[in-house]
């Protein structure tokens, strides 16, 4: 099956992310097949607006952890220690230019969030042009708070320096209602009109020349291009590999293997597990 579907319909193309069974959790294969669905966007002539989305019960829930954290010993994640940085880098600096290649689409993207966008899906999300969600539906990066620096760096980009900490400072999800109150996202909406809302501002893009929109976007991107994106992208890369070698992103691993990836997130996100000391917090201490 394949991991992202493409669909064109008349000047849109709609891109789906397609593993619904794992919320659409972010696998080796699935950044490729995003970033060539986009490449094929881009290639057709008759494609305005491209329309982003994902099956299922959510957007995107992050990077798949039964893959990197659950399963027992080393994966492409994670290394035997002693790790080489350079090589942690190579795989999610690549997983970070196929995201990026819908900033840098010609076409615009329209992100439609539903359920949840949160961790790495979060990565994905802001990455495109306009960000719609419904009103319930939930974005964060919960792996601030341990084994994660969110690689393409667009919280920043979006929020600006205090509201970028106080999301990063604390790993908190907030809701398409606040993201919206926020500056995140473009807009919120009841559930029952994200698809209606999404294609209508599709289609009033979808009248505008293919040039126009392409000239905009690379104007508008360039000016965050000269703010320094790409060195802060690589920073933010080295310092997501250090998250997970440091000493607590091996505890979050450890305790990923022995109790399943859900409690460990469950804990991480609730602030119950002293990473440092490897154990569960005694409120008493």
């Amino acid at each position: 099956m394949p991991r992202v579907v493409y669909e064109k319909d008349g000047r849109i193309a709609r891109v789906t992310l397609n593993r619904p069974e794992a919320m659409n959790a972010i696998d080796m294969e699935l950044p490729g097949e995003l970033a060539a669905a986009i490449e094929k966007a881009n290639a057709d002539p008759k494609v305005h607006v491209i329309v982003l989305s994902g099956a299922g019960k959510a957007f995107c829930a992050g990077y798949d952890l039964s893959l990197f954290a659950q399963a027992s010993g080393a994966n492409p994640g994670v290394q035997e220690m002693p790790w080489d940085p350079m090589k942690d880098y190579q795989l999610m600096m690549g997983f970070t230019e196929k995201f990026m290649a819908i900033f840098r689409s010609y076409r615009p993207v329209i992100c439609k969030v539903h359920g949840f966008a949160v961790a790495g899906g979060s990565d994905i999300a802001l990455c495109s042009d306009f960000v719609l969600m419904s009103e319930d539906a939930q974005i964060g990066y919960m792996p601030a708070r341990v084994w994660g620096c969110p690689t393409t760096a667009m919280w920043v980009y979006r929020l600006g320096m205090e509201r970028a900490k106080r999301m990063l400072f604390t790993g908190d999800k907030v809701s398409g209602r606040e993201a919206e109150r926020l500056g995140l996202v473009l807009k919120a909406v009841p559930a029952a009109e994200l698809d209606r809302e999404v294609d209508l501002l599709a289609e009033r893009m979808a009248s505008v020349p293919v040039n126009q929109l392409m000239m905009q976007k690379l104007m508008i991107n360039q000016a965050y291009e000269n703010m320094g994106l790409r060195t802060t992208q690589m920073f933010a890369n080295i310092f997501d590999g250090i998250t997970r070698h440091s000493p607590e992103g091996m505890a979050f691993k450890r305790r990923a293997e022995a109790v399943g990836w859900k409690e460990a997130v469950r804990e991480r996100d609730l602030g119950t597990y002293d990473w440092t000391a490897d154990k569960p917090i005694n409120r008493a201490d």
